[in-house]
């Protein structure tokens, strides 16, 4: 459920968490590219001059998505072979369903592919999981279940192509607004550089070690 609707249960939690590489083992971005797009080394350099401050991350990934020239559902069949979840995901995910714990994905991927996931790998009920990312449309004169058929259209101008940080900022404003109102405590989970500024907006921060600790703390 969007914000206000998030709230009306008076949460004592709100989870915000990335979702590639965080729910996921494997990015399912970076697998996309490496198996159907440019490569890992190409993408490995724009990551790089990602981190130099060479290109913007939008740049970079709009990049690498351009890369992929293979028909949409086709993406979404091989990611669903290969992408495999967090072994600790689904028991978190059914403790915060018990626990009536809102978890929110703001991811820089793609809705769609992030909803398919999320059914093939937990089932149904993780339909219930409000997304909040990046979308994909039709290529002007083709559709997605061509070759090259799609594009992605990001969520914002930022440099980001998704501002995580502006999803949170509303629920910041509300309890600052509402001083006499019970705030929950603001979770989020994350592993690299499209985290950083969701990870100032909120309480605390979780991040897999050996994944994007350093860029986090950095």
């Amino acid at each position: 459920m969007p914000y206000p609707e998030t709230l009306k249960e008076n949460p004592r939690i709100i989870v915000f968490s990335d979702f590639d590489g965080t729910i996921t083992l494997d990015d399912s971005n970076d697998w996309l590219t490496d198996n159907v797009g440019y490569g890992q080394k190409k993408r490995k350099q724009g990551n790089a001059d990602t981190l130099s401050n060479k290109v913007t991350f939008r740049d970079s990934f709009r990049e690498m998505m351009e890369s992929v020239k293979t028909p949409f559902p086709e993406c979404i069949r091989l990611l669903c072979e290969n992408v495999r979840l967090d072994p600790y995901f689904g028991e978190f995910y059914q403790w915060t369903r018990k626990n009536k714990v809102p978890v929110i994905i703001l991811s820089s991927g793609m809705t769609p592919i992030i909803r398919a996931l999320l059914v093939h790998l937990i089932g149904p009920e993780a339909n219930d999981i409000e997304i909040v990312s990046n979308e994909v449309v039709d290529r002007p004169g083709k559709t997605k279940d061509q070759e090259g058929g799609w594009l992605l259209k990001f969520h914002d101008d930022s440099d980001f192509g998704h501002d995580k940080s502006l999803a949170i900022r509303p629920y910041a404003q509300h309890f600052a607004e509402r001083p006499n109102e019970p705030r929950p405590t603001m979770l989020y989970a994350g592993d690299g550089v499209s985290d950083m500024s969701a990870a100032r907006e909120t309480d605390l921060l979780f991040a897999k070690k050996g994944q994007g600790t350093q860029i986090l703390a950095s």
